[in-house]
């Protein structure tokens, strides 16, 4: 790479490192928008060479900002792109000679070299054309485009799922679940009740939101979720990340809110982008956590006390599959069985680390 694409990279390193870049939309986006880049101006004529190049971009991001597992996905996602346009070609060119020809099979035969043993070692050799270049960059900017589309696709489904007079509880402010949620009041009369979601206090900021669209809004202390969970119909949950087993990587109070509705038999919902869909599985479930700045629990003010504690302000919450019952994509709804479906269609098996 030549020093200004370099200084792209670091550029999002250092972004990321930082927390400067935020969010699983923000840094989706970002990766996208970098790795056009980076496909578009280096010099490769091999499958080999490209995902090698990618996989060395995607590297460095990840371990900027290892919680950060949307950029895990984009990377896949193009890794996965690269190989279908590869093999689309590869299977045009087989089809191309043996129409052609119609020679018997030889050591030089793309078909022998498909189903040979020396098939594997040369299938990512093959010289790319120009337009294949061209085919990989438009796949990605199509990639950009559902990414700008994914609330409105997602919230057009909200009528389905909420009804009249039902009362909808959330949690922090997730602005999937903020546009779904109005969405649904142009054409329903409804009530939210917004925990709070202390320390962060995000609640507050989300029930703002809504009784500004004219929403019904109540704000209820975390700690009151599971008394007033009996007179809920439906939770709805934004997430951070959803992992490969169907858990949640979402904010910090909802397992708690999860598991009320567990005990009372409340529907939980999840409102997410298939982007934020990791092929990862949790073996340790604190990897996929933050911890924050502890002020916001317990003030240096307190002096004496703080000597004599350890306070823990962890960001985000584990919520395991059991606690889910569907998934709205902006492809439909799915339940969480099914997202072992979604993960091959959307990564190749060969991409969950980023070995070179």
């Amino acid at each position: 790479m030549s020093l200004n694409k370099n200084e792209l990279v670091d550029d999002l390193v250092a972004k990321l490192k930082r927390r400067q870049l935020v969010g699983s939309s923000a840094v989706s986006q970002a990766t996208l928008k970098l790795l056009v880049v980076v496909i578009s101006k280096n010099n490769w004529s091999t499958a080999n060479q490209l995902l090698t190049l990618v996989k060395s971009v995607g590297q460095k991001l990840i371990q900027a900002n290892p919680t950060e597992l949307a950029v895990g996905n984009i990377i896949r996602r193009v890794l996965h792109v690269i190989r279908e346009e590869y093999r689309e070609a590869e299977n045009d060119k087989t089809n191309a000679e043996f129409h052609h020809h119609a020679a018997p099979l030889t050591t030089s035969s793309s078909m022998y070299n498909l189903l040979g043993e020396s098939g594997a070692a040369q299938e990512e050799q093959v010289q790319f054309s120009h337009s294949l270049r061209s085919n990989i960059i438009q796949e990605i900017r199509d990639i950009k485009i559902e990414l700008e589309n994914i609330h409105e696709n997602i919230k057009n489904q909200a009528p389905l799922h909420i009804h009249s007079n039902e009362i909808i509880m959330t949690i922090g402010r997730s602005k999937t679940v903020e546009e779904f949620l109005k969405m649904a009041a142009s054409k329903r009369k409804f009530q939210v009740l917004v925990a709070e979601t202390a320390p962060s206090y995000q609640g507050q900021e989300m029930a703002l939101e809504l009784s500004k669209a004219g929403i019904e809004t109540t704000v209820i202390p975390d700690s009151a979720v599971f008394a007033v969970m009996s007179r809920v119909n439906k939770v709805i949950l934004g997430t951070h990340a959803v992992l490969a087993n169907g858990g949640l990587v979402a904010i910090s109070g909802s397992h708690m809110m999860a598991a009320a509705a567990k005990h009372h038999s409340i529907p939980v919902v999840v409102c997410t982008g298939l982007y934020k869909l990791s092929p990862l599985y949790p073996y340790d479930e604190d990897s996929f956590n933050v911890t924050m700045n502890p002020d916001s629990v317990l003030g240096f003010e307190e002096g004496d006390l703080i000597e004599k504690v350890t306070v823990t302000n962890p960001y985000y919450d584990y919520v395991s599959p059991d606690f889910v019952n569907l998934f709205i994509t902006n492809q439909g709804g799915h339940p969480p069985s099914y997202l072992y479906r979604l993960i091959v269609e959307n990564y190749d098996p060969d991409d969950q680390t980023f070995d070179l």
